[in-house]
């Protein structure tokens, strides 16, 4: 009797992993089996997506010419970067969104590195120490981040390809799983 009841409680719990990972931040791997690259326009844009599916997923992760990029779609507005956190790597898609001083910022979910969806900046809070009574505020350590133009047409939502004449700090991670198709990476 205790044997199936130990049977019972492990097919419950795998059950209940099965469905918060069919539950959790979808993933889109826009690679052709043929060619190896994403689905790009004749005008140099690349598909990433319905527009009305991303906005009910709130974000989706693509490979852009073989780097990661997430797309978020937050407070009626749509933000895309690499997907690799310029410190270490931390994969942004799973990191929380949080205001900051009135700016939209993802929370990269390994060591907490605060990132502005808008510019790409990172932001850290510090204090003056030659202010009287110093409080901390927040400050910009400048744009690390690379971020990628949206564009919205007829319903989808494409991404330029990135400018790489100008580099960001988050391109040598976005450079490391480079066409690794290793988009689940967790630390």
């Amino acid at each position: 009797m205790l044997d199936l009841l130990i049977l019972s409680l492990h097919f419950f719990l795998c059950f209940l992993i099965s469905v918060v990972i069919w539950r959790g931040p979808k993933d889109v791997d826009l690679h052709s089996s043929s060619t190896g690259t994403a689905e790009m326009e004749a005008d140099g844009l690349i598909l990433i997506g319905k527009e009305d599916d991303i906005k009910r997923s709130q974000r989706v992760t693509a490979k852009v010419n073989g780097r990661e990029v997430v797309v978020f779609y937050h407070e009626g507005k749509f933000h895309a970067l690499d997907s690799r956190c310029y410190h270490e790597g931390g994969p942004l898609r799973l990191g929380e969104i949080e205001d900051i001083d009135g700016q939209a910022c993802i929370v990269c979910p390994w060591h907490k590195f605060k990132i502005t969806l808008e510019t790409g900046e990172g932001l850290y809070e510090g204090i003056n120490p030659l202010e009287p009574s110093p409080t901390p505020k927040w400050q910009s350590k400048g744009v690390k981040q690379r971020i990628h133009k949206i564009t919205i047409h007829n319903g989808n939502v494409y991404v330029s390809p990135p400018d790489l004449s100008v580099s960001f700090d988050s391109d040598y991670f976005a450079d490391k799983y480079k066409n690794s198709g290793d988009l689940a990476m967790e630390k």
